[in-house]
């Protein structure tokens, strides 16, 4: 079979967390078996769609690395919708309904008081002819719904095992609002058939509509020869504490990360890789986590979303990132003071934007913390008149021999004078990117 998944966003916001979650499972089951990924938009919401939201979800999925291999917008294609609807409307299984939601609500009521389940009676299956064109007459418009055969609807599901879901349980859903809008699902079943897409990825709060549109495929599947495209249903997201993805995280846009400073790679491996077997490591690369992506690695459990493993992994990514990776990063914050500068201070790095203030501890101005100025003086009389690269040992070894002073009573001085800090970068490596000059200044406590 030949893989062809989607990613059905709608451009009402910027893309979060659980949306991204959802086109990188889809993106990496399809690369990772040489197949198709569809950027599909769904904007039949004329209303609340906007061009800024679609753009901006574009971009998010680029600077991810998402690629997409088709671009669909739903908003141009409601010809093909309106002719799935006729279709349906000529075999009796899309019928015009015209209770109000007052009135649908009210029979939701007596029902559960009743202790009977509150799904639709299909009262609107009885009304003749005569009844609907007096309904029509007071300015009444229907809404469309699907009739469902009431009947198990199994399948195998990629990431669940074996599911069913029992239509006789269900309302038979709405597609087709009063106003001519149509809701998410009959345009869904219809492009998912166009565009030929072999399998529905998503998160497992979907399983029950699964059954539903099931009987929609099939229904608009009859005589084609085609059958259901097929199914995963992904854990949700959870939170660190095990509870459900805290409002603050679960709409945490790409944006907003990308703000905070957090790498594309940490993302996709983070989100990629928990909630299964999987290390959770960085990925050598998106195109490395595609290729080790499995359904079966997925665990039954809800997925834990915790901000610490983010930052780990992000600290991960720009620990191991070349100068050549990072140079044009560091030109744009005319920060690029050559691959030992670079050596010495990405294993400090928690974000990319952090080395600006390593560059400055190199370039100045640094204002010493000075806490005894006769130790420093002691230090600076001992200075070597080359600082290479072992320069900062013999150094140290030099002044512990003069003063007696050792561990942190030897190193934390130094590092106060000549950083302004308590901790950073490997002194032995900062040392000679300093230079002698800026280190005696600093030694005498004057800012350099």
């Amino acid at each position: 079979m030949s893989i062809k998944v989607r990613f059905a966003p709608s451009p009402t916001g910027r893309l979060h967390v659980g949306n991204v979650r959802t086109a990188l499972v889809n993106w990496l089951f399809a690369k990772g078996q040489g197949g198709a990924f569809v950027l599909r938009i769904d904007d039949t919401d004329l209303a609340r769609s906007t061009p800024e939201f679609e753009q901006g979800i574009e971009d998010d999925l680029r600077w991810l690395g998402l690629v997409w291999d088709e671009r669909h917008n739903q908003s141009q294609r409601f010809d093909r919708y309106a002719g799935a609807a006729e279709r349906l409307k000529a075999t009796g299984r899309l019928y015009p309904c015209y209770e109000t939601a007052e009135e649908l609500d009210r029979r939701r009521k007596v029902q559960l008081s009743r202790g009977q389940p509150p799904i639709y009676d299909r009262a609107a299956l009885k009304l003749t002819d005569a009844e609907r064109a007096a309904l029509e007459a007071e300015g009444r418009r229907p809404h469309w719904r699907f009739r469902l055969e009431g009947r198990r609807v199994a399948w195998e599901d990629l990431a669940r095992g074996h599911a069913e879901v029992d239509t006789a349980s269900m309302s038979d859903p709405v597609l087709i609002r009063e106003d001519g809008l149509y809701l998410y699902t009959l345009p869904s079943v219809v492009d998912d058939i166009d565009m030929g897409i072999s399998h529905v990825i998503r998160g497992e709060d979907h399983v029950t509509n699964t059954g539903a549109q099931i009987e929609i495929f099939e229904a608009l599947l009859v005589g084609t020869g085609r059958a259901v495209p097929g199914f995963a249903h992904m854990p949700l997201l959870v939170g660190a504490d095990g509870e459900a993805l805290s409002k603050r995280l679960g709409s945490l846009s790409v944006a907003e990360m990308r703000d905070q400073g957090y790498e594309p790679l940490a993302i996709v491996s983070h989100l990629g890789r928990i909630g299964t077997s999987d290390p959770l490591e960085i990925a050598p690369s998106l195109a490395d986590l595609g290729r080790t992506f499995a359904f079966s690695k997925m665990g039954r459990a809800p997925a834990r979303y915790d901000v610490a493993d983010l930052d780990r992994l992000n600290a991960q990514v720009l620990h191991a990132m070349s100068h050549a990776e990072a140079q044009p990063r560091l030109a744009a914050l005319d920060c690029d003071l050559g691959p030992a500068f670079w050596d010495a201070v990405r294993p400090n790095l928690q974000t990319f934007a952090e080395v600006t203030a390593l560059a400055r501890l190199v370039r100045g101005p640094v204002t010493p913390v000075v806490e005894d100025q006769a130790f420093l003086d002691a230090a600076a009389a001992l200075l070597p008149a080359e600082i290479d690269a072992g320069a900062w040992a013999a150094w140290t070894g030099a002044v512990k021999a003069e003063t007696g002073a050792k561990g942190k009573a030897l190193f934390r001085p130094l590092r106060l004078a000549l950083t302004g800090q308590d901790q950073g970068p490997d002194m032995s490596l900062l040392a000679p990117l300093v230079g002698r000059a800026r280190i005696v200044r600093r030694l005498r406590g004057e800012t350099a």
